[in-house]
């Protein structure tokens, strides 16, 4: 299964905005990202913050990072801060400064949320400071996991010495250990330096700005044998080249043909419109409502052409198995995040609602952020929820 990465800039609304869309191997759109040109994106950033309110009952506080930017910051993840100002003798206190991350964009009415769990992201590792553990991506299977507990026995001990922890991304699988040990030893040197800098920096100091949405998206993914990137951007064609390496199994193109710009080409402006509609058709002629409300998304299964006939009954377990999988690609496809109700079409058996799960889950395994599905109650109703962490596409849209 190929995917089609493409990066374009173009205009909406008047707007210049730059684009990310994922496509399968069908050319079927299953992500997309857009940010305007030249607007700031704060998400991965790190910031010198000052505490402004310590709230008890929340068991939260409230962080000024500048720019008239408050976050919302909870002290579960409280473990061993970097502060470089500190005014009180309780853990946390008005006037605090303190190195924090931006880990969520602002959704809806919602502050963004900020850790003191710094995340040093490399294309193979992630160094993190509070949490000291050594990980591995769960999408390795446990023979690989058990060898870079081996090759990383160094590191592991170091970390523990030194309070950091590592996790191995998926992307390490089958890259040369030296380049990850490489990236471990340029990530740790990034750490020293911000832990000796920072003291020095004023209040409200950008300390590290985030990579390109693009650059993180594609160091995010596992690229397969047939995967291509392309671009029609010369500066984003150049600056993507070293990441494509002859060990890459991923192929960068640029795209030269101004008449007949990409948009067109892949359809993505259709695809881009067809996410924003309430109605989502199948190809058996039954269909999806998906109605965002403020608490929670509601996505709806119709049989719509599939009542009529003795064997209508017989199409219901059919339905409701396209209609997951195309479920599944709306939520990443639209980045619906928090708690998402499906109510699909009533079944008879208990084998064919097992059916369907176990379907449902095998199509949301293919989603980067994590899901979490629950079981389907006797009406019908799936209960899922998927994890916040940038604004949906309307959202991002609703900008332009």
């Amino acid at each position: 299964m190929s995917s089609l990465y493409v990066i374009t800039r173009s205009a909406i609304r008047g707007s210049s905005f730059l684009l990310l869309a994922v496509l399968d191997e069908k050319r079927h759109m299953v992500e997309i990202t857009c940010e305007r040109e030249g607007q700031s994106n704060i998400l991965g950033n790190m910031y010198i913050g000052r505490v402004r309110d310590v709230v008890k009952n929340l068991n939260a506080a409230f962080i000024d990072i500048g720019n008239g930017i408050t976050c919302y910051y909870s002290m579960e993840d409280y473990r061993n801060p970097l502060f470089t100002k500190k005014v009180g003798k309780k853990p946390l206190c008005s006037g605090d400064e303190l190195v924090v991350q931006v880990a969520k964009e602002a959704i809806k009415t919602k502050f963004p949320v900020v850790t003191t769990n710094l995340n040093f992201t490399g294309k193979y590792l992630v160094l993190t400071t509070e949490n000291t553990r050594f990980g591995v991506s769960n999408k390795l299977p446990a023979d690989k996991k058990e060898e870079f507990r081996t090759l990383f026995a160094e590191p592991i001990a170091e970390g523990k010495k030194e309070g950091f922890g590592l996790i191995v991304r998926t992307n390490a699988a089958d890259a040369d250990i030296r380049l990850v040990f490489e990236e471990y030893r340029q990530l740790k040197e990034t750490y020293d330096r911000l832990k000796s800098t920072c003291v020095h920096r004023t209040t409200f100091s950008l300390l590290m700005q985030t990579k390109p949405f693009y650059l993180k998206e594609l160091e995010g993914a596992v690229f397969a044998p047939g995967d291509e990137v392309i671009t029609d951007d010369r500066g984003i064609y150049e600056e993507l080249q070293p990441h494509f390496s002859s060990q890459s199994k991923g192929k960068l193109t640029f795209y030269k043909d101004e008449t007949y710009p990409l948009l067109k080409l892949y359809s993505i402006e259709k695809g881009i419109e067809d996410a924003l509609k309430e109605k989502v058709w199948l190809k058996s002629g039954a269909y999806l409502i998906i109605s965002p409300t403020e608490a929670l998304t509601v996505i709806d299964v119709n049989s719509g052409k599939n009542t009529k006939g003795k064997h209508a009954k017989e199409n219901f377990l059919k339905i409701n198995r396209e209609a997951a999988i195309e479920i599944a690609r709306q939520l990443r496809l639209r980045n619906i995040s928090g708690i998402c109700i499906v109510d699909f079409i009533n079944m008879d058996t208990r084998e064919e609602v097992d059916d369907l799960m176990h379907v449902f889950r095998m199509a949301l395994r293919e989603d980067k952020i994590p899901v979490q599905l629950v079981d389907i109650t006797k009406l019908g109703l799936v209960e899922l929820t998927r994890k916040k962490v940038k604004r949906s596409l309307a959202e991002q849209l609703r900008e332009f």
